[in-house]
């Protein structure tokens, strides 16, 4: 006989497995993060998910998990790429926010599915590359609230999840956080986002090194590889297209440190190498843990434990920093642990999905 844990077990699995519903799920966090043309164009696909053709079967049959592989994402990233080369004209009024064209979207929508699809499949084949620099500053607030509980301020980042390697650049941008400034002055960019509570420490941080791993990298000096991280991009939020030209630029000076590797793989790796006195070894990720299943998390999880276990001292700190979703609130909170200490998970704050505003607790 089933008991209620199984059944709410099996109850959670089905709707995880609900394409309806995770089409449902992301409209929302469009809206609730500012993007109410790119939810728009989410409804439309839902509205017209029984329709024809091999793509929305391909959707409506995904095999997956809809939610955790953000396949609402996929669609409307690819027609947002079908916008931004010019191919689909008659998606330049919707993706302009017009009234008459948000009102008459299911029927544009459609008519853009149903005369390409086969441009539009290929982006059911790999998940949302979402990096964005406007996250970087969870990494700056989050090492300078370390370094403020004793933690030594030079920082070894490993970054899993890296897509283009844009956050493993955050040594060459400059911050403004709640009037806390850092940062060189040529920097690639500034990053001021809207601060709500009080700043993060004054501590002085310093980068020794930045090293990231993405399961398919993705090339910031390749113009094309560009274009494909733009139609990612939610067309709302136009400073984060100047973004990704600046993060490009800074690219083309010197690449970020980035390697094809799983995730797990890279962390027991990195975790088994030498660490310097003096300098605190910190994981980093932002929005990605949900990509990468049950099993790559535990064994994240796992490696963590076991190197804080052998090898955390005051003098070879480990952290660990999370610039995640909450899926039960849409919010993107930080969460930091810190080894020597309880290794407990301390939120620091929530913000905007791509930064432009910050709400800092600690």
């Amino acid at each position: 006989m089933r008991n209620k844990r199984t059944e709410a077990n099996m109850t959670d699995l089905m709707i995880q497995r609900d394409v309806r519903a995770a089409f449902a799920n992301q409209i929302d966090y469009c809206r609730a993060n500012d993007a109410p043309i790119t939810a728009r164009i989410i409804a439309a696909v839902l509205a017209g998910l029984a329709g024809p053709g091999a793509f929305l079967s391909a959707v409506r049959n995904w095999p997956g998990l809809p939610v955790a592989d953000a396949l609402a994402l996929r669609c409307a990233a690819g027609l947002h790429a079908l916008h931004l080369a010019g191919a689909e004209p008659q998606l330049a009024p919707l993706y302009a926010g017009d009234p008459a064209a948000m009102a008459d979207a299911d029927a544009l929508v459609a008519d853009a599915i149903a005369r390409h699809e086969i441009a539009l499949m290929p982006w059911l084949d790999s998940p949302p590359q979402t990096n964005e620099a406007g996250r970087s500053w969870a990494y700056i607030a989050a090492m300078r609230w370390l370094a403020g509980r004793g933690l030594p301020d030079r920082f070894a980042g490993l970054e899993i999840g890296s897509s283009a390697g844009i956050n493993l650049m955050i040594d060459r941008y400059r911050y403004d956080l709640g009037g806390v400034t850092s940062g060189p002055d040529d920097a690639a960019m500034e990053l001021r986002p809207d601060w709500r509570g009080q700043p993060p420490p004054q501590a002085n941080v310093t980068i020794a090194s930045l090293r990231g791993c993405d399961i398919a990298p993705i090339d910031l000096t390749d113009p094309a590889a560009v274009l494909r991280l733009k139609a990612y991009v939610w067309p709302e939020h136009r400073e984060r297209f100047a973004r990704l030209d600046a993060a490009a630029a800074a690219a083309r000076e010197r690449r970020p440190d980035l390697v094809r590797a799983d995730a797990d793989a890279f962390v027991a790796a990195a975790l088994a190498e030498p660490q310097r006195s003096g300098t605190t070894r910190v994981l980093m990720h932002s929005i990605v843990w949900q990509y990468l299943g049950a099993e790559r998390q535990a064994r994240i999880s796992a490696a963590m434990a076991a190197a804080a276990a052998a090898r955390a001292s005051a003098g070879r700190p480990l952290a660990w920093i999370a610039l995640e979703t909450n899926r039960d609130t849409f919010r993107h909170e930080l969460i930091v642990r810190q080894w020597p200490g309880d290794g407990e998970p301390h939120r620091l704050g929530h913000a905007h999905a791509h930064g432009a505003w910050v709400a800092w607790h600690a």
